[in-house]
């Protein structure tokens, strides 16, 4: 069973017991973190899709390390003017292990109609 959750503007596939990089959430080492916008779930023939977001979903996860990524190397240059720049980048991270993708039902309210009997 997998999840497709929605954070930080992007979507990750994400499965119980394997760890997720992300962008940085704002919390720190060892922190829970809950994913509520799922959009899709993945089990066999119980899948749910959502419109936009799978009701009643939740995937929980904790923060094990806040990092930043390989160094990639920008550079821009002008042909014929002289003008060369050359910048490096890392982005940062943060690595969260899925501890358990939730589908709860939505509660049945019983007796809604009591008072009107036929």
């Amino acid at each position: 069973m997998y999840a497709i959750v929605e954070t930080c503007g992007k979507q990750y596939q994400v499965e119980e017991g394997r760890y997720v990089d992300v962008e940085l959430l704002g919390e720190e080492k060892d922190a829970k973190v809950v994913f509520d916008k799922v959009v899709m779930i993945v089990n066999g023939k119980k899948s749910k899709v959502g419109q936009p977001y799978v009701a009643n979903a939740k995937v929980e996860g904790t923060v094990m390390k806040i990092d930043r990524a390989k160094k990639i190397i920008v550079y821009k240059q002008r042909p014929k003017k002289g003008y060369r720049k050359k910048q490096g980048h890392r982005q940062g991270f943060a690595r969260v292990m899925i501890n358990k993708i939730r589908t709860t039902a939505a509660k049945k309210t019983e007796g809604v109609n009591e008072g009107a009997e036929a």
